[in-house]
């Protein structure tokens, strides 16, 4: 089979393996690795069945993810639900799936993470509101250092809209799959579009996976003075709360990303033994 496939597809098949996510024919165009992805010096042998293409050995992992995307189905409701309701927060523009459930690939006892991108200066303002709002409608939060997960939101990732570009330093191909698998369930003011124009740089790892639309950006309203404050209180009452707590989340005042696991680092590691 390795003889059909060239460099770039071989690469994105292995690099989705480590996923144990088999690719169709459409999804390894979709997935099709950039300049910029790293070539497999390893050889692979590389197996078909039921439209699936996967590493040599690795054929349990088709019908998995048959299972799995069964599962999203359940789970994709319950983020819809949620976002339907943070989308009634006036501050709050975008929400998103994102992990392993974007690409339909979540176990049964997983979590449902969100993105949520708010207006300028409004933050930590929005995610107090989207907590409160989230808990005493019963909508299941997941919260730090839990074991028991299934099915609870996880809103795991914050951005400011005048904060949507990932540092030249933080770029590298699980990023770009990362912000190129999100999931859209509410999109205001063409925020979506923005985060994708702003992060252009993903095309150079993944080309095809998402549409970059040249878009004319809009200058976002004005915070108020006294709702920019009141986010900056909410900012430092909520880092002092979260403190003791914090490992490798990334917390500013116009982001947090609350992963307190690099996943990153360890699927590159893995990658890069093969580069």
């Amino acid at each position: 089979m390795t003889t059909d496939l060239d460099q770039a597809c071989l690469a994105s098949i292995f690099y989705h393996d480590l996923f144990d996510f088999p690719l169709t024919s459409l999804e390894l165009i979709k997935w099709r690795g950039g300049k910029k992805f790293s070539k497999i010096d390893k050889e692979l042998e590389i197996e078909n069945k039921n439209g699936f293409y996967f590493l040599k050995g690795k054929e349990k992992n088709v019908p998995l993810r048959i299972i799995k995307k069964r599962i999203a189905k359940r789970k994709n409701k319950i983020a819809f639900k949620a976002a339907s309701l943070l989308g009634t927060i006036p501050w709050i523009k975008f929400v998103g799936i994102t992990g392993a459930l974007a690409m339909e690939n979540a176990e049964r006892e997983a979590d449902i993470d969100l993105l949520i991108i708010t207006a300028k200066g409004t933050l930590w303002l929005s995610r107090g509101l989207a907590l409160l709002l989230l808990s005493l409608l019963g909508i299941p939060l997941r919260r730090a250092k839990e074991k028991e997960v299934k099915d609870k939101i996880c809103l795991n990732m914050w951005l400011e809209e005048g904060n949507l570009t990932w540092r030249e330093k933080e770029r590298n191909v699980y990023i770009a799959h990362e912000i190129c698998q999100v999931v859209p369930l509410m999109n205001k003011d063409k925020v979506y579009e923005e985060f994708l124009f702003k992060n252009n740089w993903i095309a150079d790892f993944w080309p095809n996976a998402v549409r970059i639309r040249k878009i004319k950006l809009l200058k976002g309203r004005k915070t108020k003075i006294l709702i920019s404050l009141l986010n900056k209180i909410a900012f430092k009452l909520q880092y002092l709360y979260m403190k003791t707590k914090i490992t490798k989340e990334k917390i500013t005042l116009t982001k947090a990303i609350f992963h307190p696991f690099d996943w990153g680092e360890i699927i590159l590691s893995k990658f890069k033994k093969y580069e």
